[in-house]
């Protein structure tokens, strides 16, 4: 399969782009008869080529007016590669500023620029040449090649292509088993076929028969992909980089809009609140609150908590699946110039309610890689799974290149220091409830995930603050909790914390390997509850012995588990020797024998042999012939 590129033009209106991509394509990108009456563009145009080396590309034609700068950041904003075209007859001019602004904002490092309409005026093409370079100094366009060419008379062409060979082959290669992000920039109806979907695909890789998430101004669902088109050609699979039309099943194109997007199911946060770095543009703490957030081919209004000059909180309108290193594009509404850039840092950031939060998260934003930080995203949580990081969308490391202090454990990645506060509090936990209460078979798991949970929320507290918990009598517990859910990831991460704690699970309580439960003050009555069954086995306590011996429900129950006791029916308690001794005399009766007659050999009363019959015929070494007979089974 050839590999593919997609390139979006930029550039002041009637400098040439559209004529240029006609004359490498064949193709008129102009789409609308007002476009083409009119001689301008208003909305995003297509058209596509291949070059001689077998490459192929794929243009997006964007508008240059200032009146459609939202069309032209659609079109750009999932564009890897830029064409910036500037016309020698007229030279460098408003909007192709602001277009410069756009592909600085958006980090678009890999492009080319055209001086175009060279046939019109030959002397300015060295000074145009000159004022190109002055002003894309210093943006990721700045070591961009410069061509010039003439459209109509074709002078320049073949070096033009040759230039686009050498963009192309030294382009970042798309990873084809990534997440699908499809930003959808159109939907339309095809009769006979149902609601197609186009955009441009940077990473993923789409089949036939997907079934992908559709998430949008108005529409929240999955959907089957029904067939795929691309470069007017029907395909069952797509795989970037390359312009796709998804033909949809089951979902009507009114509910579609520019700025939704196809994603791999379950594999994208879609978060309204981010926190962000300016890359270019004004200062974000210069007063404007209120603006308009490019990302993408989505438009929403945003509001800006400013931390600093060079860091912000980015509240969006609507949910957007934004992962980090995502590029962003801020304008005034109303306004046709480009605010600022952004690079998104956090897609999880914390909540802010302390005074100096904003000030101290400047901070901790100003030291964050572009890539995303794991060991800050690890710690800030204590422990997060590895395919939320994943959706966070930073570069998940394999075990042996996990920085220092985070472990790989079941699938979470743990901050070390954090996993031994938790192995910690939970030794010390099981060991205190074990002690205030000895008869206690061990503490219940759920009971330990909740106090390893007590602890408030991070970023709630001062840096450095601690819990302290009253139960533990003034020991410091973490001041991370355990994150939340009671699914099986959490499971095996609470396992992991009990193993290392020394504990052990058995019936859903932890505790101490070769833990029995013990009897504190219940021993002694238990004792003489053992006395006196030993004198007679017969003779079971009534319930005010028991309760002058201070034996209850529970106090019972332990010695139970413990062998000490056996309890028959209602409250009848008997040793756990009593059935054996009471099957030697029963089997010297004659055979059938009455309840009455039990009773008598037993020299007990009908309290006790009813409930030790029963459980004698439960255990099977009794057999019950009639309401009133019963005999031993040989």
């Amino acid at each position: 399969m050839p590999e593919t590129f997609v390139i979006a033009t930029a550039g002041h209106v009637d400098h040439g782009k559209s004529t240029l991509v006609n004359a490498l394509t064949g193709m008129e990108p102009d789409r609308w008869a007002e476009e083409k009456k009119r001689g301008l563009t208003i909305d995003l145009g297509f058209a596509w080529t291949t070059l001689p080396s077998g490459r192929e590309l794929a243009f997006v034609d964007v508008p240059g007016h200032e009146k459609f700068l939202a069309n032209m950041l659609a079109g750009l904003g999932p564009a890897p590669i830029a064409c910036f075209v500037i016309a020698a007859d007229k030279g460098w001019q408003a909007q192709s500023s602001d277009h410069r602004d756009a592909i600085n904002a958006l980090g678009i490092t890999h492009g080319l620029v055209v001086i175009t309409r060279a046939d019109l005026a030959p002397d300015s093409v060295e000074t145009t040449k000159a004022e190109v370079s002055a002003q894309l100094r210093g943006t990721t366009l700045e070591a961009a090649p410069i061509v010039t060419v003439s459209a109509t008379t074709g002078e320049g062409l073949p070096a033009l292509i040759s230039i686009l060979d050498e963009v192309t082959a030294t382009a970042t290669a798309p990873s084809t088993s990534g997440r699908v992000r499809l930003w959808v920039d159109r939907a339309f109806t095809i009769r006979g076929a149902g609601t197609v979907v186009t955009g441009t695909l940077t990473a993923g890789t789409l089949t036939t028969g997907d079934t992908v998430e559709l998430r949008g101004a108005t529409v929240d669902r999955t959907v089957g992909v029904r067939g795929l088109q691309s470069r007017n050609s029907t395909t069952n699979e797509v795989a970037p980089q390359a312009r796709v039309a998804v033909n949809l099943r089951d979902v009507p194109a009114d509910d579609l809009h520019r700025g939704d997007a196809l994603l791999t199911a379950g594999a994208w946060t879609i978060i309204d609140t981010i926190d962000v770095r300016r890359t270019m543009g004004e200062a974000l703490d210069s007063g404007v609150h209120e603006l308009m957030a490019h990302i993408g081919t989505a438009a929403v209004p945003a509001r800006l908590r400013a931390f600093d000059a060079d860091h912000a909180r980015l509240t969006l309108d609507r949910p957007l699946p934004v992962q980090v290193s995502d590029r962003i594009v801020l304008r005034a509404p109303g306004s046709r110039n480009v605010f600022a850039g952004l690079l998104v840092l956090d897609v999880d950031p914390p909540e802010l309610s302390r005074r100096g939060d904003g000030a101290r998260r400047a901070r901790e934003l100003s030291e964050r890689p572009v890539e995303g930080d794991i060991l800050a995203e690890v710690a800030r949580r204590g422990a997060v799974e590895r395919t939320v990081l994943t959706r966070f969308g930073l570069q998940v490391p394999v075990d042996e290149s996990l920085p220092a202090d985070v472990e790989d454990v079941g699938g979470w990645f743990v901050h070390s220091p954090r996993l031994t506060a938790w192995v910690e509090s939970a030794k010390s936990l099981v060991s205190r409830e074990l002690a205030a209460s000895p008869m206690a078979a061990g503490v219940p798991v759920k009971a330990v995930a909740e106090s390893l949970r007590r602890t408030p929320d991070p970023s709630r507290r001062r840096s450095g603050a601690t819990n302290r918990d009253d139960s533990s009598k003034g020991k410091v517990q973490p001041t991370v909790p355990l994150p939340d859910g009671t699914g099986a990831a959490i499971r095996a991460l609470l396992n992991v914390i009990i193993s290392r704690a020394g504990l052990e699970t058995a019936d859903g309580m932890v505790r101490p390997p070769g833990h029995t439960a013990g009897l504190g003050a219940a021993e002694s009555g238990i004792a003489e509850i053992e006395r006196r069954l030993a004198a007679d086995p017969f003779a079971a306590p009534e319930a005010h012995d028991l309760r002058e011996l201070g034996l209850g429900v529970r106090e019972l129950a332990v010695a139970e588990k413990a062998g000490r006791i056996l309890r028959l029916g209602d409250g009848i308690i008997v040793s756990p020797r009593t059935p054996a001794q009471a099957m030697r005399i029963l089997a010297g009766l004659d055979q059938p024998f009455t309840t009455s007659q039990a009773r008598q050999a037993l020299g007990t009363t009908r309290r006790v042999v009813i409930p030790l019959l029963e459980h004698l015929d439960g255990r099977g070494w009794t057999c019950r012939l009639d309401t009133t007979h019963r005999e031993v089974v040989r």
